[in-house]
């Protein structure tokens, strides 16, 4: 167990090395004006769930990858998700109504392949019929990654996750994994802005983040539970969240958050 222990720290010191070298390499850039700041570019992901003919969440998602056999297409946490990522396109003329096409090839292939293992893909902010059992660790994809990821953010934790929301209904549940990420999917649009417009694009994107979740509230329902009309807010805030429950711990700012202040 010692030697276990002693192994992650090493890791875990190898990891932060890793991102300091990452970090120090972007001052370097940014210094040396190496990123493009004429040419914007947009591009979005897909996050699917994937269901059996009783509209269940099923682990099909390596099957369906090995069936696709496309690189646009890729694993979530979940072994019941599979996302799909667009091309890049230069942010002009019909690169909106283009991104909207390559979704609609992605998806009828990823609906086809569904198909023929004979089950659907379902476009949800949370799927409906999900069960707390879909959220046992042999339904996470067995990827060193994420292994990692639930590993150390339980190591940080100290404690199992305990998911707290009340809406119409309240739910109460404890988690001794971060699976219950598993249980959000989004479409996801990325913009490529230029250095020195970042923050202000950034701060543009926080003040449009409540009325545009207003308009487009996907995932009143989990566990059988009506909770909030976009209850992947809190769920994803509690499932990643690091802290303790202990009162001092709980005045450190949590690990996912919309911020405290602008940007600078």
């Amino acid at each position: 167990m010692g030697l276990q222990t002693a192994h992650g720290v090493e890791q875990r010191k190898q990891a932060v090395n890793w991102m300091l070298r990452d970090l120090h390499a972007l001052e370097q850039m940014l210094a040396a004006g190496m990123f493009d700041d004429g040419h914007p570019h947009i591009g979005a992901e897909q996050e699917m769930f994937l269901v059996d003919r009783g509209w269940q969440a099923s682990p099909v998602a390596l099957q369906m990858l090995e069936h696709l056999d496309d690189p646009h297409f890729t694993t979530e946490i979940g072994a019941f998700n599979l996302e799909a990522n667009l091309d890049p396109q230069c942010f002009e003329g019909s690169c909106l109504r283009d991104l909207h096409a390559q979704l609609d090839d992605l998806m009828t292939a990823a609906r086809r392949t569904a198909h023929g293992l004979d089950h659907h893909v379902v476009l949800s902010g949370i799927l409906p019929t999900l069960r707390p059992s879909d959220l046992q660790m042999g339904n996470m994809v067995q990827n060193p990654r994420y292994l990692a990821l639930n590993e150390a953010l339980m190591e940080l934790r100290g404690e199992d996750v305990d998911l707290q929301i009340s809406g119409v209904d309240e739910l109460n549940i404890r988690q001794s994994s971060v699976m219950a990420e598993a249980c959000n999917a989004s479409f996801q649009v990325h913009l490529q802005v230029a250095p020195d417009e970042f923050a202000n694009t950034y701060n543009l994107a926080q003040l449009l983040a409540g009325p545009t979740l207003a308009c487009c509230t996907n995932s009143p329902i989990l566990f059988g539970k009506h909770l909030w009309a976009e209850t992947r807010i809190p769920l994803f805030e509690q499932a990643v969240d690091t802290r303790r429950t202990s009162q001092h711990l709980r005045q450190r700012e949590a690990r996912v958050t919309f911020g405290s202040r602008w940007v600078q």
